[in-house]
């Protein structure tokens, strides 16, 4: 067991900027090649990305995307999206034939922001965690490939990057109340960020955790990753390996060892 700790706690190794370029535009080469699979074939993949505030997730979008189809990105529910079943918001936004679709946080808002600041119940966060696997194993058996990103960082860089919204003029409108309390609720966003892991991880639609401190590598991985997951011809397989350094799927022993952030 020692073993396995020491190296899950290996450092995510850096990029020049040249070879994160390099990287990146090869990968999105691959992901072309997926999209056109996924077209030809008619598949349905739906892609989700979690994480903290300031984790990456939309610059993670935005290189995922660039050459491919819409991004989901729901705001806070109407009045009357509040009385319908939770769920019932985002079915329009599935894929359909021949569509990948990217969720920039999903249903997944109510096992995080939603609990952790109260703006659902006790009752409704169980309920959630419930029904969320049984949701997601009926997206499965009816042939949407579901892929679960979750994004971790440390609390120390969140906070540097949350700094960094404040100063730029260009990126203050990303600033909103619940950016405001993360860092005063870092330790509840920890317990109910490994609650959700344990209880909404299954094989149907595992979680991927990526270290994201390093944006390049947290970006590069999860293409990496999503190219393992999708077949398609043509593949260029060496492309195809997310890094264990920076991308894994959830065990409990990531919390343990202190491969996810505390």
């Amino acid at each position: 067991m020692a073993k396995k700790v020491s190296q899950a706690l290996q450092p995510v190794p850096k990029l020049a900027k040249k070879d994160y370029f390099r990287e990146l535009r090869r990968l999105q080469i691959e992901l072309v090649k997926l999209h056109r699979q996924v077209i030809a074939e008619g598949l349905r993949v739906l892609a989700i990305l979690e994480g903290r505030d300031a984790a990456g997730k939309d610059g993670t979008i935005k290189r995922i995307a660039a050459h491919l189809s819409p991004v989901v990105a729901l705001g806070k529910p109407s009045n009357r999206e509040e009385t319908q079943w939770y769920f019932q918001r985002f079915t329009s936004h599935l894929p359909a034939a021949r569509e990948i679709v990217l969720f920039n946080r999903s249903w997944y808002n109510r096992a995080g922001v939603e609990f952790v600041m109260k703006f659902c119940t006790r009752e409704e966060h169980e309920a959630f965690l419930e029904a969320a696997p049984r949701f997601e194993r009926m997206l499965a058996r009816s042939d949407i490939i579901l892929l679960k990103y979750y994004l971790d960082i440390s609390r120390d860089e969140q906070a540097r990057r949350l700094r960094g919204r404040r100063r730029d003029p260009l990126k203050q409108w990303k600033i909103s109340p619940v950016d405001e309390a993360a860092q005063r609720h870092w330790r509840d966003y920890s317990r109910a960020r490994n609650t959700m892991f344990t209880r909404t991880h299954h094989k149907d639609a595992p979680w991927i955790v990526v270290r994201a401190d390093d944006k390049h590598q947290a970006r590069l991985n999860v293409i990496r990753d999503i190219l393992s997951r999708v077949p398609y011809r043509h593949a260029k397989r060496r492309l195809a390996h997310p890094d264990p350094r920076v991308a894994r799927e959830f065990t409990e022993e990531l919390i343990e060892s202190g491969w996810l952030a505390r």
